[in-house]
């Protein structure tokens, strides 16, 4: 997604725009599935499989493409245009939308309870300022691990600004603080992308066996063990057990994701706004109970035209002409709202950075269930 810190906006990584592009594919596709689900067991094996990775992926990618924030002038102004405006706009648009509807016409505006799929805003607002702490760490990894551990122990604190999922998802930003570009070339070996057929085949098998006795709630960590009435042990052992398998899933996924230009990289670069907009379609059908009315949605020929459906549509929001129409709310210049700093006047700017350091990176997945 973005280049190595010596690199310029210009000589973008393929493999990362690739890898943003799938995973929000997967993104809306699962989310496309929640309304039409139930009652095929594959159909949740699968969903379980892709919540398993597809968030944690895009947060260690995130996390590795933070490795140079240490809160500059520059990068905290990218900050603030690329992800706090974003919020600050779509946090409002999926409100109104919300009560426009008709689904909860009194439906309040708070921006310290992300609705939906602006989370994941708050949380990278965190992450990133936080950035310098965790490099300074001898052992940053298990901290964070712990972190979430204790987390998972604490109920009551996933309402504001999502604190639960901040926290669960952390040790995957702070492990892709902790990479390096030969660790993503280790996993795109020949060996790997064999082994991780395998890998992803039992996966899904295994969901296949135990997906009706599990809790989609703990793919979503937004919840405390006491959250879900289960008892204390299981919030911790849920959270090792779901970081481990997340590891190894992600691991698959980047195996098999081209290092070279493709047909889709350049939809990469326009993935924030098929994450920021997919959510009200998606939304549409479960508020005007589209599915209730067309029953054949949920039939497996629905559910095949329903994920091509989701995949073509995301596909078309995250084209250049989108991302262009949208960079008021997504990238907008703020010169105007900061002060500039002498010393940054003097170099120009600064020295070259990653590109769109402070901009939204767009997740994959694991959106507020409001």
């Amino acid at each position: 997604m973005f280049p190595p810190p010596q690199k310029t906006q210009r000589q973008r990584d393929p493999f990362f725009d690739n890898a943003k592009y799938l995973a929000i594919v997967l993104v809306a596709v699962a989310h496309a599935w929640e309304p039409v689900m139930d009652g095929s067991r594959a159909t949740r094996a699968l969903y379980m499989v892709v919540y398993t990775f597809h968030m944690p992926a895009f947060v260690l990618i995130s996390g590795y493409m933070s490795r140079t924030f240490e809160g500059r002038t520059g990068q905290l102004r990218r900050l603030v245009s690329g992800v706090v405006v974003p919020y600050v706009v779509f946090e409002t648009a999926y409100t109104l939308f919300r009560r426009w509807s008709g689904d909860y016409p009194e439906a309040p505006l708070s921006l310290t309870d992300p609705f939906y799929l602006t989370w994941f805003l708050v949380a990278l607002f965190v992450w990133r300022l936080s950035a310098p702490l965790w490099r300074s760490l001898r052992h940053p990894v298990p901290v964070a691990l712990g972190v979430a551990v204790l987390a998972s122990l604490t109920p009551g604190i996933g309402a504001d600004l999502d604190l639960q999922r901040v926290l669960q998802f952390l040790p995957f930003f702070v492990l892709g603080l902790s990479l390096r570009e030969e660790h993503f070339r280790m996993v795109r070996r020949r060996a790997v992308r064999l082994l991780s057929v395998p890998v992803v085949l039992g996966a899904v098998a295994m969901a296949y066996r135990v997906g009706p006795e599990v809790r989609l709630s703990w793919f979503y960590r937004s919840s405390a063990a006491g959250d879900l009435d289960a008892a204390w042990w299981t919030g911790p052992v849920m959270t090792l057990l779901l970081s481990a398998c997340a590891l190894a899933l992600t691991a698959c996924f980047l195996a098999w994701v081209p290092g070279r230009r493709t047909w889709f990289t350049v939809l990469g670069a326009g993935s924030v706004c098929g994450y920021l907009l997919h959510g009200f379609p998606v939304k549409a059908l479960e508020y005007w109970h589209v599915v209730d009315a067309f029953p054949v949605l949920a039939t497996p020929a629905g559910r095949v035209g329903v994920t091509v459906a989701a995949a073509v549509m995301v596909t078309l929001m995250c084209t250049p002409p989108v991302r262009r129409t949208l960079r008021w709310a997504v990238e907008p210049p703020l010169d105007w709202a900061f002060r500039t700093e002498p010393r940054d006047a003097a170099r120009g700017g600064g020295p070259a950075e990653p590109a769109a350091e402070g901009r939204v990176p767009v997740p994959a997945g694991g959106v507020s269930r409001r």
